[in-house]
């Protein structure tokens, strides 16, 4: 069965262009992702201090829901976009098929989870038992529900897999608008909804993901997308989810390291005060801002280089990859100006706390150097992913994040205090790079070379030539 002009624009339209045309939705999508996060946590820091503090402590909890979403995903758009590069549009679409039946696995186990130990796994990242009862009163309403989170995001990245970006765009700007409106509503009880505060807040983000997954749904099982994807043709893959959690499973470690590293980080800054804390989560949140358009390019990328690669065009992979880190170093480089010119400004939207702002701008301006290299980092781990590859780039993140990040900041915090606490990210983004670099060049150029070591390329081989034994 032959994938339609769709997919094979992938291998056939110039470069530049198509990078842009396939990522711009993404980074719009992306951007409007992180502004309403943003949005939602300066309601929540208006609304007050130890509000802003308590959601840092959901953040953990966040990375891990986030980690079984974009881990089932990249390893969905991934296996999706190789399969169609070999011309196998039935597998793809049974691919697609697989990871919407993971996203409800995920979503039950999770519901579980939630509802009968949500304080147990708050108060492994923090002591202070007010502000444990706070950040659980959220993150149970967040975690009973959610296949809110797993449904839209993993749905996204099964239409990113045939190089649709547009639909993904338009089903994230639709979330969230929703929230942004109910946010304030249900945050300070405007009209007739009552004052909730950080329940309200989490009752605003799962409508809004709720309704976005219902559009999502109702677009893949439409005939508006290239892969054919019901409940009617799907059967149990066992080889597919493989496939999915070869490249999936890494990037889900990933953002499980992830949060163990913001656990830790507030079990760290705990030492110093809550202010401390809120300032580690008022960030993130800034840092994602800088981030989601980065991870917008990594959308349209990863369709890009799967099925290039799979098509042994090594011309068009490394113009691919060049063009999207110059990409990346522009945007991080921007954010990195962004934070060491205008800190106080930012984070006067969050709060108006001095203690709090005070540590804040040093955080910034300390931080901020790494943004140059944060950039190029992420998109040579994309490289690693959409080739099939997914263990390098768990190694990266793991040293990244356990070897240097987290014992710099405790080493640093202790020796010399939080000002120089702040430094640990830089230098650990910088050992990341020197590292990550050398290897991806040396993977390319042996897979590249040699179209055997492509273990799409060579499945869909062996079913040329048994297609072939069966009609002679």
């Amino acid at each position: 069965m032959k994938t339609d002009a769709r997919s094979e624009r992938l291998g056939k339209e110039p470069i530049i262009p198509l990078v842009l045309k396939l990522s711009l939705p993404g980074i719009l999508a992306m951007t409007a992702q992180s502004l309403y996060s943003i949005i939602d946590s300066i309601f929540i820091g208006q609304y007050s201090t130890e509000a802003i503090s308590s959601l840092a402590l959901f953040f953990p909890l966040e990375m891990i829901l986030i980690g079984i979403s974009v881990g089932t995903g990249v390893g969905a758009t991934s296996l999706i976009s190789r399969l169609l590069g070999a011309d196998d549009l039935e597998d793809a679409s049974q691919a697609g098929s697989q990871a919407l039946f993971l996203a409800a696995l995920a979503s039950l186990m999770l519901t579980v989870v939630g509802f009968f130990f949500t304080p147990n796994l708050v108060s492994l990242f923090a002591e202070d038992e007010v502000l444990i009862a706070k950040a659980s009163s959220y993150s149970r309403i967040v975690l009973t529900c959610s296949y809110s989170f797993f449904l839209p995001i993993i749905s996204n990245h099964v239409l990113r897999g045939e190089g649709n970006t547009f639909l993904p765009m338009l089903n994230i700007f639709w979330g969230a608008g929703i929230n942004i409106i109910l946010d304030p509503l249900m945050i300070f009880g405007i009209g007739f909804f009552p004052e909730m505060g950080l329940q309200g807040a989490a009752l605003a983000t799962v409508i809004a993901r709720s309704l976005s997954g219902v559009m999502i749904i109702y677009l893949i099982v439409g005939d508006k997308i290239e892969l054919n994807i019901s409940l009617k043709h799907f059967s149990l893959r066992l080889d597919l989810i493989r496939e999915i959690y070869r490249v999936g499973f890494p990037a889900m470690i990933m953002q499980f390291m992830a949060s163990f590293m913001l656990g830790g980080m507030n079990r760290i800054l705990a030492q110093f005060s809550s202010e401390a804390i809120a300032v580690g989560g008022i960030y993130f949140r800034l840092q994602s801002f800088v981030l989601m358009p980065i991870f917008g390019i990594k959308q349209g990328y990863l369709p890009l280089i799967g099925y290039n690669y799979s098509h042994n065009k090594p011309g068009r992979v490394k113009k691919g990859l060049f063009s999207n880190v110059l990409f990346a170093f522009l945007i991080t480089t921007s954010g990195m100006l962004i934070f060491q010119f205008a800190p106080e400004k930012l984070l006067r939207l969050f709060s108006s706390d001095p203690e709090l702002i005070n540590i804040g701008v040093t955080a910034l301006r300390n931080i901020s150097p790494a943004y140059p290299i944060i950039g190029p980092a992420i998109i040579i781990s994309a490289t690693f992913q959409a080739i099939g590859r997914g263990v390098p780039s768990l190694i990266q993140s793991f040293f990244r994040q356990m070897v240097l990040l987290l014992p710099l900041m405790y080493f640093l915090g202790s020796f010399w205090g939080l000002s120089y606490l702040w430094y640990a990210f830089p230098i650990s983004e910088l050992g990341n790079i020197i590292i990550a670099l050398p290897w991806l060049y040396f993977t390319l150029k042996k897979e590249l070379n040699d179209p055997s070591q492509n273990p799409i390329q060579a499945t869909h081989a062996s079913k040329k030539t048994k297609k072939a034994e069966s009609l002679e």
